[in-house]
């Protein structure tokens, strides 16, 4: 008997039915995360919120997820089905995973997996699991995220582990976490809430399965993934049919570029993304793993779902994703891949989006900024560590212009506040500015980037990922490109500036200076002013 025959029973769907236990299960998920939020010390997670919380049924298929960060969601059934794989997990265990070639997406990462179990069983019916990034993992950077040759230069990788073993904490386990990563009271209490929100999802399910049954409750959740499925299905009969190929590049640290190549073949109700005449992977942290590329393609096709479609992994079911493994989009061990699910990840985006434009030229905008400017801080002696994502331009579109000074895309993160930062880390905010006018010209024009300066108060070593330093994203349509990012450091003593390069690490010394500018987002459409 299939797992569909076995679950969801004779009765017909029922609309209303449907949708009680739709926000049931999303309102379980964002419980989580509001946990996590709460009990988080690092600003990353606690402010800017740069995690995720989603449930799984019995199989690894998603069946609800938090409105939280594309790039953590897309990938993470993978990270789940490595756990199922290598460990099996019992009332109260708790599983840790980030290992990027196991399903994860890059070490700072970390996704933790509890198991949902009704009473006096073994087997799990369901899985809880948030993702967090965490403001270190090791490695030879504070941050985590500046250049290095190889996995190993980025920090701790950790392959499927049982940390919590029927509600205690392995000791050695964490211990070994502990001793790889800088500020390890950040560390451990960040982990720790992690642990709280799967508690919390579990306890909400075990809620719901006393007051719906077990049986229900399973049969419900594969009834929103065929509902999903349904809906993706009709919305690509709806497309028109053909081949479309498009191509886009990554700025690389040495100088240079590689290519990524997309052909979207969309045949009846289902599509295809073949990413297979990618560059190969490259001695940069831009290589990026084939769990991120599932997410960028999720995320894409989930765009153009009616709203209220339930996220979950009806989507999945609906398209192919082809990826070579040793490309650029498919790195093999012991390839670097911090900047990958950061900058790749968004490239990729970049990349559906234009084979959709092809297919459908008056729905979608022009190119966002098509970077999160990342910025890593952290003290010499190891002391602290600081991450934050910036903010840019988002492309204009049929529906107006884009928005300035957004989080967009495969990022849904926010700012971290002045007063926060300032408490936090030993620099001084001089300036948070629109970068005014850095949005592509256009009938809808783009959105500003922001420019942003910071004053060293001590030595801090830096780390600087970006993409879009050299040619900012394309416009559509006739529209203009949005304006390139960069940054600039001014020493105090000599008072040179100096342009810093698309990726790399520095110190900046007390009295010296760091100004970031994120690219704005490009034009939609030919300015009415503009004739042919």
């Amino acid at each position: 008997m299939s797992r569909r025959a076995q679950v969801r029973g004779t009765a017909a769907p029922d609309p209303v039915r449907r949708m009680v236990f739709h926000h049931l299960l999303a309102a379980t998920a964002e419980e989580m995360g509001e946990s996590l939020m709460r009990a988080a010390f690092s600003p990353n997670i606690r402010e800017r919120r740069d995690f995720s919380c989603a449930l799984f049924d019995a199989s690894g298929e998603t069946i609800a997820q938090a409105a939280h960060v594309p790039v953590h969601l897309g990938s993470a059934p993978l990270s789940l089905r490595a756990v199922m794989e290598d460990l099996t997990l019992g009332p109260g265990d708790l599983a840790l995973v980030n290992d990027p070639f196991r399903g994860g997406t890059h070490l700072p990462d970390l996704t933790v997996v509890a198991g949902v179990f009704e009473p006096g069983s073994s087997t799990p019916r369901f899985y809880c699991l948030n993702r967090a990034h965490h403001a270190d993992m090791g490695g030879a950077h504070p941050g985590s995220m500046a250049p290095a040759a190889d996995i190993h230069g980025e920090g701790l990788r950790i392959p499927p582990v049982m940390l919590v073993r029927k509600g205690i904490v392995d000791p050695g386990i964490l211990a070994m976490f502990l001793a790889n990563t800088r500020v390890p009271h950040e560390r451990h209490a960040d982990l720790l809430a992690q642990w709280s929100a799967c508690q919390v999802g579990v306890k909400r399910m075990r809620s719901l399965m006393a007051e719906y049954g077990a049986t229900q409750l399973a049969a419900r959740a594969l009834e929103l993934i065929d509902w999903t499925e349904e809906r993706t299905r009709l919305m690509l009969g709806d497309l028109p049919r053909g081949t479309w190929s498009v191509e886009d590049t990554l700025e690389l640290a040495a100088g240079g570029q590689a290519t990524l190549r997309l052909e979207w073949t969309l045949s009846k109700n289902r599509c295809r993304f073949d990413f297979r005449a990618s560059d190969p992977a490259v001695l940069d942290g831009i290589n990026t793993v084939h769990a991120v590329v599932l997410s960028a393609v999720h995320y894409c096709v989930r765009l153009l779902l009616p709203d209220g479609t339930p996220t979950n992994g009806g989507i999945a079911r609906c398209v192919e994703v082809l990826t070579r493994p040793g490309s650029v989009i498919d790195a093999s061990y012991p390839s670097p891949v911090a900047a990958g699910n950061v900058e790749t990840s968004q490239r990729l985006v970049d990349l559906v989006l234009a084979a959709f434009r092809c297919a459908l030229p008056d729905v979608l905008p022009a190119a966002s900024a098509g970077t999160m400017s990342n910025l890593t801080l952290g003290a010499p002696d190891g002391s602290w560590s600081y991450y934050e994502t910036l903010a840019g331009g988002a492309g204009g579109g049929p529906a107006g212009s884009g928005a300035h000074a957004v989080h967009t895309h495969m990022t849904n993160t926010r700012n971290t506040p002045v007063e926060v930062f300032e408490r936090a880390v030993p620099l001084r905010v001089l300036s948070t500015t629109v970068r005014r006018d850095s949005g592509g010209q256009g009938r809808a024009r783009g959105g500003d980037g922001i420019t942003r300066r910071l004053l060293a108060l001590a030595q801090i070593k830096v780390g600087w990922s970006a993409q879009r330093q050299k040619s900012g994203p394309p416009g559509a349509f006739g529209g203009g490109s949005g304006a390139s990012g960069g940054a600039e450091v001014r020493r105090s003593e000599g008072g040179t500036t100096d342009s810093l390069p698309g990726q790399t690490a520095l110190t900046l010394n007390p009295g010296d200076e760091i100004a970031v500018h994120t690219p704005g987002g490009a034009g939609h459409g030919r300015p009415p002013t503009q004739k042919n």
